[in-house]
């Protein structure tokens, strides 16, 4: 008698999930030590040794004269006394440029190792200038039209949906997280921790965003500019003084 063969296991269903689109980006102060006090004390020691500690009581404002000289002449490490952490969501590819700010910054990021990541999606908004012109060193960027807002969003979101779907594919299959992460793209929303001082966020800021009163024009793109902006936003609320002097002097950090 002739044995019927077994039939073959149906695959396993990939469950997709469904992915969500974006075209913001969040930033959170979660701690800081940081005041215009900071700067005055380190400022001081220099002439006034153990007496500069006084400083820690007595109101800021009266030595505003103090730090916008240490800014105008760039006496920079005064402004380095102090802390700001800031936990961040923004497009993996903002993450990249953030990187290059290495000097007074410590980051910690999601991992695509050790978790399973979140099918959320960086798509560009309507007020995005879609469209670059001119050569390297002097882009131009412009509206663009419907048509290419349409497009755009189709697209991506089209990408988006199918890179997903291959990356939850794989993970069903037992594929390791860190090698299925290999096909998501850099429009992703990861999240971070950037701790840094208010030197170094300074030139951050320098670089990252325009701004009227900048001595030295820059041109960020505008995904990292937005997370300048909100930074800033949360800095100045700490260190009036510094930031009203950052300001004053072209924005250009001590």
């Amino acid at each position: 008698m002739s044995e019927t063969p077994a039939e073959t296991p149906a695959a396993t269903p990939v469950e997709t999930e469904k992915a969500s689109f974006r075209s913001d980006v969040t930033v959170e102060l979660v701690k800081h030590s940081a005041a215009d006090s900071d700067v005055l004390w380190a400022a001081r020691v220099s002439t006034a040794g153990e007496q500069s500690l006084d400083e820690l009581t007595k109101d800021p404002e009266r030595s505003k004269g103090l730090i916008n000289f240490l800014m105008r002449d760039r006496h920079g490490s005064p402004f380095e006394h102090n802390s700001m952490t800031f936990f961040i969501s923004a497009p993996i590819f903002v993450f990249r440029e953030f990187m290059r700010h290495r000097v007074g910054w410590s980051y910690n990021e999601e991992s695509g190792r050790y978790r399973r990541l979140e099918p959320v999606f960086y798509v560009p908004g309507e007020d995005r200038k879609l469209v670059q012109q001119g050569r390297p060193g002097k882009y131009e960027f412009v509206d663009g039209t419907s048509e290419q807002h349409a497009l755009t969003g189709r697209a991506m979101e089209d990408a988006y949906r199918h890179a997903y779907e291959a990356y939850q594919e794989m993970l069903a299959a037992g594929v390791a997280r860190e090698v299925a992460r290999a096909v998501l793209p850099v429009g992703l929303y990861s999240s971070m921790y950037a701790t840094c001082n208010a030197r170094s966020l300074m030139h951050f800021l320098g670089l990252r965003t325009q701004h009227e009163q900048a001595a030295v024009p820059s041109f960020p793109q505008r995904e990292i500019e937005m997370v300048g902006e909100k930074m800033e936003e949360a800095w100045a609320g700490l260190m009036p003084l510094t930031h009203a002097a950052f300001n004053a002097n072209g924005r250009v950090a001590p």
